[in-house]
């Protein structure tokens, strides 16, 4: 038994040991309760400064960025609501031990708070960051579209003062100039084993500007293009077409054995079909394109590429093109053999033939001889037998004139 003194009364009563270790346990758990309350809020009021805090600070930032980091923080929130759970109930289990998980939640506490403001200046980080590679990446594209619309405006400026400079006579030919020059600047480095020449033969009735011809390392025909260069000034009273000269550049490229056929045109030049680009009117006229002088060089790169990437499949149907021409003449050669045998054993069975009947013929004239020749035999062997049986008593028979002289001979 222990003597308690009544705090208000100051009167002794007595308590057994369970009622004092009861009243000491209220006590002390009512202290703890307190003291664990107090922390829990120092920390809800910590974490929710954080979240406030950061929430403030990523008002500005992209909203898909802004929804992942809310959604983050929610998360982290969530979190932290069941890790204090599960630290209450461990508490409330681990009665002896109260001191020490109160220890060890809040210094989880302190742990997860301090993590999550790291994780939130990492995030302000990495906002900061992508905010600066934004702009970056936006004031770059904003230098290459303003350099980009400066090169289209000095070009447009370059291509009206070079129409404005030019003649009606003159402008073809300068034009031609313009894109052999621009050929002639690189082909000493992009192409070395190309030809590049005017086309001079008129045999086929007309004749385009330019030829294109590449051959590949084993020196056949990698690609070639015809070219037709087209210009005219702005103070020209008739004003062509592009589709004008479609029809004469194919027949020039078909003429003059061209795979390509393309036009160089300033020609309809508030025309924007023309003016996008690369224009491909295969549809009119195989394998052609129409492009302005600026696409001059692009235009050779691209088909010759092409044509590199198609040259393994060109290799393997001229192989599979040559085998099929050697069967073809071996079949030929095997048909016109077959085709002068049968020939010559016609003319030989016909002379065959001739030489029997002519046998036959010599065959029945022998016999006809022989038949003569045994004929004329029994005729002398008749007359041999007359003149063996002619005697001068046959001779003298019933002639006494005859008898008489041969008995004077006698």
């Amino acid at each position: 038994m222990n003597d308690i003194i009544c705090p208000n009364c100051k009167k002794a009563f007595k308590v057994d040991e369970a009622g004092f270790a009861d009243i000491l346990k209220q006590v002390r758990d009512q202290q703890f309760e307190t003291e664990i309350k107090q922390r829990l809020e120092v920390a809800e009021k910590d974490k929710n400064n954080a979240v406030q805090i950061a929430e403030a600070k990523l008002k500005n930032e992209l909203q898909l960025e802004f929804s992942k980091k809310e959604q983050e923080i929610q998360s982290l929130k969530s979190s932290t609501d069941l890790e204090l759970a599960k630290i209450k109930s461990q508490m409330a289990i681990a009665e002896a031990e109260k001191k020490t998980a109160v220890l060890e939640a809040t210094s989880l506490i302190k742990k997860e708070r301090d993590k999550l403001v790291y994780e939130l200046s990492n995030k302000e980080t990495e906002k900061l960051l992508l905010e600066k590679s934004i702009n970056e990446a936006f004031a770059e594209k904003m230098k290459l579209k303003e350099e980009a619309l400066k090169m289209k405006d000095d070009e447009i400026e370059r291509l009206r003062d070079f129409k404005q400079k030019l003649s009606t006579k003159m402008v073809g030919e300068t034009l031609e100039q313009h894109c052999e020059i621009e050929f002639n600047r690189i082909r000493a480095t992009a192409f070395q084993a190309a030809y590049f020449e005017k086309d001079n033969d008129i045999s086929g009735g007309t004749k385009g500007d330019y030829i294109y011809r590449e051959p590949d390392p084993n020196g056949n025909e990698l690609v070639s293009i015809m070219f037709e260069m087209k210009n005219e000034g702005d103070e020209t009273s008739t004003k062509k077409k592009n589709e004008d000269f479609f029809a004469k550049l194919n027949k020039d490229r078909i003429d003059k054995n061209c795979e390509y056929a393309v036009l160089v045109s300033l020609l309809e030049g508030d025309n924007e079909l023309y003016n996008s680009g690369i224009l491909d009117v295969s549809y009119k006229y195989p394998k052609m394109y129409v492009i302005r002088p600026q696409f001059f060089i692009t235009i050779i790169t691209l088909l010759r590429n092409a044509a590199k990437n198609s040259l393994q499949y060109k290799n393997e149907l001229s192989l599979m093109k040559n085998q099929s021409i050697d069967v073809t003449n071996f079949e030929k050669k095997i048909n016109s053999f077959k085709e002068g045998f049968s020939k010559n054993y016609e003319l030989a069975s016909r002379k065959f033939e001739t030489a029997i009947d002519e046998i036959d013929k010599t065959i029945n004239h022998l016999n006809k001889t022989k038949e003569a020749l045994l004929s004329s035999v029994n005729n002398l062997r008749l007359a041999n037998n007359k003149a063996e049986e002619l005697t001068i008593k046959r001779l003298t028979h019933a002639n006494p004139t005859m008898r008489a002289k041969f008995d004077d001979i006698k």
